[in-house]
């Protein structure tokens, strides 16, 4: 019988319309987009076409958009580009406790090159609020960057709330969609952000794609030194290729919309809420429409993965960015969560492929093997 993939979160199934998109650029429309010749020119209009259809996503200007190799490229340039692109102004970043660890990295390097860093609390349920972003905020503050759907827990932030108070003190605003970009309307025609973070290998793109969204007028150093490509924020030729899938799984994502995901997203909570002793983490409701992310009392995690892998159920229990290190999870630190039950917690993530019929089997095989386990006392 097939294996039920619920770690969507961590990588999502190349859809086959994505992969013959990537497959025409790869085999046929193959040239460098910077080349003055015919096949060159092809690259270069597949590119710049890609280039329209991602901002038109995100209803920015295509001129805004700068691609890169991925998430954390683009938040590694989105922190300490600005970071140092404004420095006069001051030297002060806001962000939170649960951020992506190429964010929480990032900003312990500029901590090590003269930034100050403010790592603002959330609650219980993940959540921070534009009052706190507005109390941290000084005279000094260059940017403040907020995760918009959270890799690990799943709760959304109202990022049009911190917007406003970032506009209002004259503070740049970069949040990191790379987890909620097309699961959540975002609009930075609507909302005043700065810098958005998109990548294409969460949306049945390609690996090794992203996209930062950077508005007209924002100083940002480059990042990436070379031949001045992408408008000098990010040298290095552009996988044209990997592009064009992404623009063309955006296409997808944005049409299909997450009604049934939730649907079943919710389904699946219901299931295991079920079973004795489990807890939902993050916001009970307003959370990403993929995402499942439950503890257990009394039984470990990493045991649990290994029995629902031998069934034939593939999850994971954090961000797979972090998944080999030892500690626990940063996020369940930051909510507070009793650290007896750190071990017990795992992440279940679905996808437009996910059925019905898999989150049933799904239900009753993380059932069975939570039972088990108590069983033998894990």
């Amino acid at each position: 019988m097939r294996g039920i993939y619920l770690d969507n979160g961590a990588s999502t199934q190349v859809d086959i319309a994505v992969a013959d998109e990537i497959r025409k650029y790869l085999i046929h429309d193959f040239g460098n987009a910077s080349s003055n010749h015919a096949v060159g020119e092809r690259a270069c209009f597949g590119l710049e076409r890609s280039r329209i259809a991602i901002a038109e996503s995100l209803w920015a200007r295509p001129e805004e958009m700068v691609f890169t190799s991925g998430g954390t490229e683009s938040n590694n340039l989105a922190l300490k580009g600005t970071a140092f692109a404004n420095k006069a102004k001051g030297n002060h970043i806001i962000t939170t406790k649960i951020e992506h660890d190429c964010v929480l990295n990032s900003c312990r390097w500029l901590e090590r090159h003269g930034f100050r860093v403010t790592y603002l609390d959330i609650d219980k349920e993940g959540v921070v609020s534009a009052e706190q972003v507005r109390d941290a905020i000084t005279d000094s503050t260059v940017l403040v960057s907020i995760i918009h759907g959270n890799n690990e827990i799943g709760t959304i932030q109202d990022i049009a709330a911190i917007a406003a108070v970032c506009r209002e003190s004259g503070a740049l605003f970069h949040t990191d969609a790379c987890q909620s970009y097309s699961k959540v309307p975002l609009s930075v025609k609507k909302i005043p952000v700065d810098l958005v973070t998109i990548n294409a290998h969460k949306i049945h793109g390609p690996k090794g794609v992203g996209a930062l969204y950077v508005r007209k007028g924002t100083a940002i150093e480059e990042w990436q030194h070379g031949g001045g490509h992408e408008k000098g924020y990010r040298s290095g030729t552009e996988n044209v290729a990997g592009i064009a899938g992404f623009a063309k799984a955006a296409e997808l994502a944005l049409a299909q919309g997450v009604a049934g995901i939730t649907s079943l997203r919710d389904k699946l909570i219901s299931g295991v809420l079920a079973i004795s002793g489990s807890r939902l983490n993050g916001h009970p409701a307003n959370r990403l429409a993929n995402n499942v992310n439950v503890s257990f009392a009394g039984i470990n995690g990493e045991e649990l993965l290994a029995m629902l892998n031998g069934k034939g159920v593939y999850c994971s229990t954090g961000s797979a960015c972090s998944a080999k290190k030892a500690e626990a999870s940063h996020v369940l630190k930051a909510i507070g969560l009793d650290i007896n039950r750190f071990p017990s917690t795992i992440r279940l993530t679905l996808s437009r492929f996910t059925t019905k019929e898999e989150i049933e089997r799904a239900i009753a095989i993380i059932t069975a093997s939570v039972q088990e386990l108590r069983s033998k006392g894990s």
